[in-house]
C-alpha cells in the first residue's frame, strides 16, 4: 500500500532542510493551519519551547508593588491631571512596613513582606535605601544605576542563582552578574564582547557540545566570526542501543587541544534535555585543569531548575566559565525578556585582557577611554555593559529598572519557597507530559534523572531499527527526506514539531516541546506520530 501523497515534494523537503529549525517551523505552521481549517481539527504546535504556565506570586506581588510606588510618587507631588513627583528616600523604609501593614490581604503581600524582611536580615539592606530603590524601581523613573545591576536587586538573585545553578553550595568567592534582556540578548553580549576584547578573533577554534539550541550553532557561521567549530557530540549510547544524550571520553578528549578557545553548552541539553552526567563534568574539570587551563567556557543553563538537585560548571569551574541564565522558561515569562550573566569575580577573562600585548591594550585603551580613566582596569563584564551600548551610550545602559524588579522578585519567590513547592509542581508537570507522550510510541522511554523533560528528541531511525529492523531502515531512508515524517504530521494532524538534525543532533530524529500545549495534547500527538510510522511500515511491507 503507498502512503499517501502529501502536498510537499522530496525536492522541496531537501531544500527546506537547509532552514533553521525554526524557520522551517513556519512552513510547516501554514500547513497544519490549512489541516486544521480543512477538518475542523486542533493545531498542535510543539515546534517551540514557550511555557504554558505561569508564576502568579511574584506578579502579584510585582502590581502591589506597583500600587505603593504610586503612592509614594503622588505624596510628593500630586495633580488633577495625572502629574505626580518622584519618592523621596527620607522615612521611606518606615512608609513601605506600614503600607505592608495597612495591606495585609493585597496579592502578593506574602511575598513582598518577606523579600523586604529578607534583604534587610541576610544582607544588611539599609531600610531606607531597600525601599527607595524598590519604589523607584517599579516605577522605573530612573536610568538604571549602578548599570550592571542595580546593588540591591543583585544580592538577592545571586543567591537565587547559587540555589539553583549550584545547589546551594556557593564555590568560594562572589559572582558578578549583568542583568539582560533574556537568554538572546546574553549570547548577543557575549560573543561580541569575546570578540571586541581580543579573547577570540576571526577564525578561531571554538566547540560546541551538541545537539544545542541553534542561534550556537549558527552565530558561529556567520561572516565577522567565521570560528572553526568543533563539535562534542552526545553520541553515547546504553546496552541496548538508544541514546543517553551523554558525550563519551573519546569527545570530551578534544578539548585537550590547547587551540580551542572556548566551549559553549547549553546545560540541560536543547534538545534532548538531559543534563551533564556527573562523570562528564568531573572530565571536563579535569581536562581545564590539568590539559587546557586557557579554555573559556558558557554555559547556557536555563532549563537547570527542572532537573533535581541541578549544578552547573558556574560551580565546578567558576574560573574559566560564564554562566547564562534565563527567567522565561521556569517561571513562564518570555514576554519579560529576563536574564542574567554571571561571571566570578576571579576569572580568567579579566587576566587574559591584562595579558594582551602592549597594542592590543592601545586599542583597548582608545575604545574604553571615554568611560573611564583606567580603562585596563575596567573588568571584562563590565566592558561587556559598555559594548552592549556601543560603548558611547554606556551612560543609557542596562536592563529596565522594573524588569530586574520582576527578576528579583522570581528570584525571592523561589528562595522563600523553602519547601521547592514550585519547583515540584512544574518538574512534576513536564515530567507526566513526557511519560503521557511516550506511553504512545512503540519504544519505550528510558528513565533518566538527569532528563529535565522540557523537551524530548525521538530519533526515528532507532525507532525503526528497533522495531521493525534493518530493512526498513535502509527503505526509509531510500525513498524520503529525515524531515519527510515532520510534513506530512503538519498536512494532515495538524502536529507542528521540529527537525533535530537542525540542532546538529540525529538527522532522523524530532523535537516536541512538553512545554507549551496542554497536558491532554502529548498522549494525541504520540499516537498521530505512531500511527505515521506504521502507515511507513505497510508502505514498506508492500513494496
Amino acid at each position: 500500500m503507498a502512503l499517501t501523497k502529501i502536498k510537499t515534494s522530496r525536492k522541496k523537503e531537501h531544500l527546506l532542510e537547509g532552514l533553521s529549525p525554526f524557520q522551517l517551523k513556519d512552513n510547516l505552521i501554514k500547513l497544519a493551519e490549512e489541516e486544521s481549517r480543512k477538518n475542523s481539527t486542533v493545531m498542535l504546535n510543539a515546534g517551540r519551547g514557550n511555557p504554558n504556565w505561569i508564576a502568579t506570586i511574584p506578579r502579584e506581588a510585582f502590581l502591589t508593588l506597583g500600587l505603593f510606588g504610586i503612592e509614594e510618587c503622588r505624596r510628593v507631588m500630586n495633580t488633577a491631571e495625572g502629574l505626580a513627583g518622584i519618592p523621596e528616600k527620607k522615612g521611606i523604609g518606615r512608609r513601605f512596613e506600614k503600607f505592608l501593614s495597612s495591606n495585609k490581604n493585597a496579592p502578593g503581600i506574602d511575598l513582598l513582606q518577606k523579600t523586604y524582611r529578607y534583604g534587610i536580615k541576610q544582607h544588611g539592606f539599609n531600610p531606607d535605601a531597600w525601599a527607595h530603590e524598590l519604589a523607584e524601581s517599579v516605577i522605573g523613573d530612573q536610568y538604571p544605576v549602578p548599570d550592571r545591576i542595580l546593588s540591591h536587586m543583585e544580592p538577592i538573585i545571586h543567591d537565587y542563582l547559587i540555589q539553583e545553578m549550584c545547589s546551594s553550595e556557593s564555590p568560594r568567592g562572589k559572582f558578578d552578574l549583568f542583568a539582560v534582556e533574556g537568554g538572546t540578548a546574553a549570547m548577543c553580549y557575549i560573543f561580541d564582547s569575546l570578540m571586541q576584547n581580543h579573547l577570540v578573533k576571526k577564525g578561531d577554534k571554538i566547540a560546541l557540545m551538541v545537539p544545542v539550541f541553534t542561534p550556537y550553532i549558527e552565530i558561529p557561521q556567520l561572516e565577522r566570526y567565521s570560528f572553526n567549530v568543533v563539535n562534542i557530540e552526545a553520541s553515547s549510547m546504553n546496552k541496548d542501543g538508544r541514546h543517553t544524550w551523554q558525550y563519551p571520553d573519546s569527545e570530551l578528549n578534544k578539548l585537550k587541544d590547547p587551540r580551542i578557545k572556548i566551549l559553549f553548552t547549553v546545560n540541560p541539553s536543547n534538545p534532548p534535555s538531559a543534563a551533564l552526567h556527573p562523570e562528564a563534568m568531573r572530565k571536563i574539570v579535569n581536562i581545564v585543569k590539568k590539559e587546557n587551563p586557557n579554555l573559556m567556557v558558557v554555559t547556557d543553563d536555563v532549563y537547570g531548575t527542572f532537573v533535581p538537585g541541578f549544578h552547573s560548571l558556574m560551580k565546578t569551574i567558576p574560573y574559566n566559565t560564564i554562566c547564562v541564565y534565563s527567567f522565561s522558561k521556569y517561571f513562564g515569562c518570555t514576554g519579560w525578556r529576563l536574564g542574567a550573566i554571571a561571571i566570578h569575580q576571579k576569572n580568567i577573562f579579566d587576566d587574559m585582557i591584562r595579558k594582551l600585548p602592549a597594542a592590543t591594550q592601545k586599542l583597548l585603551h582608545k575604545r574604553y577611554g571615554s568611560i573611564t580613566l583606567h580603562p585596563e582596569e575596567l573588568t571584562f563584564i563590565d566592558r561587556m555593559v559598555a559594548d552592549s551600548r556601543q560603548v558611547a551610550l554606556n551612560h543609557t545602559a542596562g536592563l529596565s529598572l522594573p524588569q530586574q524588579t520582576q527578576m528579583m522578585l522570581f528570584s525571592a519567590f523561589a528562595l522563600l519557597d523553602t519547601k521547592n513547592k514550585y519547583k515540584k509542581i512544574t518538574q512534576a508537570l513536564v515530567q507526566k507530559r513526557l511519560k503521557l507522550l511516550w506511553d504512545e510510541l512503540e519504544i519505550p522511554l528510558i528513565k533518566d534523572p538527569l532528563n529535565s523533560g522540557y523537551y524530548s528528541e525521538i530519533d526515528i531511525q532507532i525507532w525503526a531499527k528497533k522495531i521493525y529492523g534493518d530493512d526498513f531502515v535502509k527503505w526509509l531512508k531510500k525513498n524520503f527526506e529525515p524531515v519527510d515524517i515532520l510534513f506530512r504530521l503538519a498536512e494532515r494532524t495538524g502536529v507542528v514539531l521540529l527537525n533535530g538534525g537542525g540542532f546538529d543532533g540525529p538527522e532522523w530524529s524530532i523535537r516536541v516541546s512538553l512545554a507549551n500545549l496542554p497536558t491532554e495534547a502529548y498522549p494525541v500527538i504520540g499516537k498521530h506520530i505512531t500511527e505515521l510510522m506504521q502507515e511507513y511500515v505497510r508502505a514498506w511491507k508492500s513494496k
